[in-house]
């Protein structure tokens, strides 16, 4: 079965801009302020101590209002799930933005954009287990993509030479730039409380 958190991107591999590429981390800073970059996803903990912005943090906050909700009650309240939702959608966006996977520059907040994230509210009763030691069963996860963020960094700056010198993402790339991501992102939706299913060790959708 399909992992419940899903995640892609719309390749854009030719004729991309050099000059947007060049300056990305710089027209990131106010994505970088409110959402986060990918190396800080990467760090697992990190992204939750606030690092995933400020609204990372706020979600942050709201995840620990809901670990309670969930184990006295079994429910995720709504708003809080929503919120989550909201930013870790703008946050998909923006990853990919700033990741080079695309040039055009991600909307503020809800909008259009050839990155997709998609989450469905949990209907079903809550694992209060799996919710009680969330902390302890996401570190398997923290490990790897410690180690794979690396990797990910390595191939984003090839990738960012690539851009500048022929104006193309190499292709070979792409899927394990995707992936990563697309990993990073599942647990960073579980450590925040969006799902119960335990994330899959893979790159694939």
């Amino acid at each position: 079965m399909a992992y419940p958190t899903s995640y892609g991107v719309e390749p854009q591999l030719q004729n991309r801009n050099r000059l947007t590429t060049f300056l990305r981390i710089i027209l990131a800073i106010p994505l970088l302020i409110l959402v986060g970059g990918p190396l800080f996803a990467f760090t697992g903990w990190g992204h939750h101590w606030g690092m995933g912005g400020i609204l990372g943090f706020v979600a942050f906050l709201m995840a620990i209002i809901a670990w309670f909700a969930i184990l006295f009650t079994g429910t995720h309240p709504r708003g809080l799930w929503d919120f989550a939702r909201y930013f870790m959608a703008w946050r998909a966006r923006a990853v990919a933005y700033i990741s080079l996977l695309r040039d055009e520059y991600p909307p503020f907040g809800e909008g259009a954009y050839p990155a997709s994230y998609d989450v469905a509210y949990p209907d079903a009763p809550r694992d209060k287990w799996s919710v009680g030691l969330r902390l302890l069963l996401v570190i398997p996860h923290l490990v790897a993509l410690f180690f794979i963020g690396i990797a990910w960094f390595v191939v984003t700056l090839i990738a960012w030479f690539a851009i500048l010198f022929t104006g193309s993402y190499p292709a070979g790339m792409l899927p394990f730039a995707v992936g990563c991501l697309r990993w990073s992102l599942r647990v960073e939706s579980y450590l925040l409380l969006m799902r119960d299913e335990y994330p899959p060790f893979s790159f694939e959708p």
